[in-house]
C-alpha cells in the first residue's frame, strides 16, 4: 500500500493530495487562454457565445457550490489534503462521486466557450486526466483504506464523473 494514503498512526490522515485540485484547472485555462482567446486582444468570441458559456460557467460554479453544502452538512472536510471524516453520499453525490471536479471541469468548458478559446476548450482534458490519475486516484485509496467496505459499496453504486 502507498505509504501516503494509510490512515494509521504511522501515516496522514489525508489522501496525500500534493495541489490544489482548482489551481490544477485554472492553469490548464489560462494556458489555453493564453494559446488562443480573442480576450488577449481585447475582443469577445461575440454575443452568442458568451451568453451560452456564461451559462453553463454558472451551472459548474452552481454544482461546485452544492457540493461544497453537502460537505459542510456531512461535517467533513473538503479539501482533500485535510482528515475526511464522512462519505457523503447524499444530493449530488447521489449521482457522481466527485461532483466538484466534474463542477470545475464544467466551469473551464463554460469560460472556453465565452472566450471563444479552443486552446482553453482542448486543455479539459489535460486538466481532468490530472485530477484522475494525482488527485482522484489518491482519495479513492484513502477512502477505500480508511472506510472500508462502506467506501466500496458506494463506490460500487455510483459513477465517478457523471
Amino acid at each position: 500500500m502507498d505509504r501516503s494514503t494509510e490512515t494509521n498512526s504511522t501515516g496522514p490522515d489525508n489522501a496525500g493530495v500534493k495541489v490544489p485540485p482548482p489551481l490544477v484547472f485554472l492553469v490548464a485555462m489560462l494556458i489555453g487562454l493564453w494559446w488562443d482567446s480573442p480576450w488577449l486582444s481585447g475582443s469577445s468570441a461575440g454575443p452568442v457565445p458568451t451568453v451560452v458559456g456564461a451559462i453553463i460557467a454558472l451551472a459548474g460554479v452552481g454544482l461546485i457550490i452544492i457540493a461544497a453544502l453537502g460537505h459542510r452538512r456531512a461535517g467533513t472536510n473538503l479539501e482533500p489534503w485535510q482528515p475526511t471524516t464522512a462519505i457523503v453520499k447524499t444530493g449530488v453525490y447521489g449521482y457522481s462521486r466527485n461532483p466538484i471536479y466534474l463542477g470545475m471541469a464544467v466551469t473551464q468548458l463554460g469560460l472556453a466557450i465565452c472566450a471563444g478559446s479552443l486552446g482553453a476548450l482542448m486543455m479539459i482534458v489535460p486538466a481532468v486526466l490530472f485530477i484522475q490519475f494525482h488527485v482522484i486516484a489518491r482519495e479513492e485509496n484513502y477512502l477505500e483504506a480508511k472506510f472500508g467496505a462502506a467506501y466500496l459499496d458506494y463506490k460500487s453504486t455510483v459513477r465517478p464523473w457523471f
